[in-house]
């Protein structure tokens, strides 16, 4: 694979809480240590610092949940080190990164996140339990002590946080790069594609939307069910329509990326199910919110798997097919014209290339931290882990 050559590069960020977020910034930094850049900003912004022909730089960014937020933020024109100052000084530590050209991000507190969906609710609550979240970043503390959270919080705080304290301009067509927000209708069986379309559209699969501002966006697509409430947008026609968690109809949204032009989509995906290790053993032993955790992330896995396999085996297939009219000397322009058949009824692009960034099997704390911590030394280990997982899938290519 000519890494170097490629022309427009995606990254396809997905979901999994904070602790997917961490993940990906550790991605993201050692992809910026391997010498990709991450353009982002206003139009003018990313002429002026990013021109045409740039090498290694990510101009299309998707995101679904937590990866939805990141995106968000890379695609506003912030640097992953930002992002992690931001943590950091919400939890009241002392940034990391520390540089003058460094463009400062407002601190990320629990407040930005759980942003109550009623006082109600939230009196039900016995007050030790809610202490006790906030200091163990605890929402599944309190799943595991027995609450059912049926829409107990809104992604209203982390709508607001983007459109007052992150975002400079809040509409896709103002970004200089592409962002797509991956979510799900509520009351249809359809996925929703938010992003800087010419006009929305939809498909009996697939909605379109151009109407909806980023943070509102990312609201939707980060209302993960039971713990969120799905989030409502309003139509042109003033019609209001819910949309929940981006990951419900589809895992890894990697052909979104593709399918807008570009030729290399990197993917980053914390969902790792846990392998036997002789440290942790067996997990019939760590009670019925880990087993479950475990039978969700092996159908997560799955879910991705058969993706990249089907891709896989789709370019093989393609490969072999013209191979063999070649080797049967078949008229270019016949052999063109299958390829063509081919690429069309299957959607498929030949010249497009697929690099998947998850955890090790062997990262077990990956698999046994919690989904929604904002300690910061559980933070910097899953950055690390981050870290460490793309440098060991890089070092396949010549990078």
């Amino acid at each position: 694979m000519d890494i170097q050559g490629k022309k427009k590069l995606g990254l396809v960020l997905s979901g999994g809480g904070i602790k997917a977020a961490a993940f990906h910034i550790g991605v993201c930094l050692a992809l910026k240590e391997k010498g990709f850049q991450f353009a982002g900003g206003t139009k003018e912004v990313v002429r002026q610092k990013y021109p045409d022909g740039s090498p290694l730089t990510f101009r299309v960014y998707v995101g679904s949940s937590a990866g939805a937020f990141l995106s968000a933020i890379l695609a506003g024109g912030y640097e992953p080190e930002s992002l992690i100052n931001a943590f950091q000084l919400g939890s009241g530590e002392t940034p990391t990164y520390d540089k003058s050209d460094l463009r400062f991000l407002k601190p990320i507190r629990y407040s930005n996140i759980f942003a109550v969906n009623g006082r109600r609710i939230l009196s039900l609550l016995p007050d030790a339990l809610r202490r006790r979240s906030l200091v163990a970043g605890g929402l599944e503390a309190i799943v595991k002590n027995g609450f059912k959270l049926n829409g107990l919080f809104t992604t209203k705080g982390l709508e607001r946080y983007l459109r007052k304290e992150a975002l400079i301009d809040n509409e896709f067509s103002r970004l200089g790069v592409e962002l797509y927000v991956v979510a799900t209708q509520l009351n249809h069986t359809r996925k929703a594609i938010f992003g800087p379309f010419a006009e929305s559209s939809k498909t009996t699969s697939t909605k379109f939307i151009n109407y909806s501002s980023i943070s509102d966006a990312v609201a939707c697509s980060t209302a993960l069910p039971p713990v969120f409430a799905p989030y409502g947008v309003k139509t042109p026609e003033d019609k209001e329509l819910f949309y929940y968690d981006g990951e419900i109809r589809e895992t890894l949204s990697a052909h979104v990326a593709a399918d807008h032009g570009c030729d290399l989509v990197i993917s980053s995906y914390s969902v790792q199910p846990y392998h036997y290790t002789p440290e942790i053993g067996s997990l019939h032993t760590y009670g019925v919110p880990v087993i479950i955790n475990q039978a969700l992330y092996q159908v997560i896995e799955q879910k991705i798997s058969k993706h990249i396999e089907w891709n896989s085996n789709l370019k093989q297939l393609y490969k072999a097919l013209d191979r063999h009219f070649r080797d049967q000397n078949i008229d270019e322009s016949q052999r063109e014209k299958v390829l063509e058949i081919v690429r069309q009824k299957l959607n498929f692009r030949p010249d497009v290339d697929y690099i998947h960034i998850h955890p090790r099997p062997q990262d077990y704390e990956m698999f046994f931290v919690d989904h929604f911590s904002l300690n910061p030394k559980i933070l910097e280990r899953i950055v690390r882990i981050g870290f460490k997982s793309t440098l060991n899938v890089l070092r396949r290519y010549d990078i």
